[in-house]
């Protein structure tokens, strides 16, 4: 059986890529702790992910 391929939840379209050294997978990236945890950036990548659901519908 596969194994899931996890998704980069700031590359909203792309694979997570391990970029960040030392990150294992979206859970510990420093850069999606850094994005989640301030809200102006969290809702800017909200209004992302709804604008590209929309572009696939």
């Amino acid at each position: 059986m596969a194994r899931p391929e996890p998704r980069c939840p700031i590359r909203i379209s792309d694979a997570c890529s391990l970029c960040v050294p030392g990150a294992t997978g979206p859970e510990d990236c420093p850069l999606v702790r850094l994005v989640m945890d301030d809200p102006d950036l969290r809702e800017r990548l909200a209004g992302l992910r709804r604008e590209s659901l929309a572009g696939t519908r």
